[in-house]
């Protein structure tokens, strides 16, 4: 069960450590950048390690002159605050874009092109340009996109725009692949949103994969060999 997130400890586990993250992202990156006139994005994605539908990025241009609360990295929400959050974020942010790298796409381009190739398509999709933007994580995936790209490590814990844009992802994929699920009911998309639950592996091994399975990954490669797949 999730845990509201006033009582969860946002908490990460390094080299056997326990670290403990910030309890609500702020803005020091962003006004440090603000302070030279610069539009700042935050970056950060969802679906990476599913098995089925997109991989899928927010940008989020947050103002410099209002703050909005309560904002937290998507993990600590339960769905409904993230819900409610993401709608406030796209009616306050100064710009929001979403990118999709499709199964299709994964499949052909391989993770590392698709996560590419979805963010800059989230930074096209802003209304307008950023001149900073604030990765989620120590991979700079849109070196060579025009953007001056500054690389945080728990990027979601640290960076209001990077939990904001974590929020609009997870909230916009999730939309997508509960929208999915009645084409293809036996998986439940609705639940799992292609991740590799219990009930999604049983039922690929039951009926084989869907066209919104990546296909090229090893567990539903496995299927088309006959062999047994298990949770990841």
């Amino acid at each position: 069960m999730i845990r509201p997130a006033s009582t969860r400890k946002n908490t990460h586990y390094s080299g056997g450590r326990r670290k403990r993250l910030p309890d609500v992202p702020g803005l020091a990156y962003e006004r440090r950048w603000w302070a030279e006139g610069a539009v700042v994005a935050g970056i950060d994605e969802v679906g990476r390690g599913a098995w089925a539908g997109p991989v899928t990025y927010a940008a989020v241009v947050l103002p410099s002159d209002r703050r909005m609360y309560k904002l937290r990295d998507s993990k600590v929400l339960d769905p409904q605050r993230r819900e409610e959050l993401a709608e406030r974020i796209v009616t306050f942010a100064v710009a929001v874009g979403i990118g999709h790298a499709s199964n299709d796409e994964i499949d052909r381009l391989g993770m590392t092109g698709a996560i590419r190739l979805s963010a800059r398509r989230a930074v096209e999709g802003l209304a307008v340009r950023p001149d900073v933007c604030l990765l989620d994580g120590a991979w700079d995936f849109l070196a060579g996109a025009g953007t001056h790209n500054e690389r945080i490590v728990h990027g979601d814990a640290y960076s209001a725009s990077i939990a904001a844009a974590s929020i609009v992802a997870k909230v916009t994929r999730d939309a997508l692949m509960t929208q999915a699920c009645p084409t293809y009911p036996v998986y439940g998309f609705s639940r799992n949103k292609g991740y590799p639950s219990g009930e999604h592996v049983a039922s690929l091994t039951t009926y084989g994969p869907c066209p919104l399975h990546r296909h090229s990954w090893a567990p539903i490669a496995a299927l088309a060999r006959g062999a047994e797949i298990s949770g990841a």
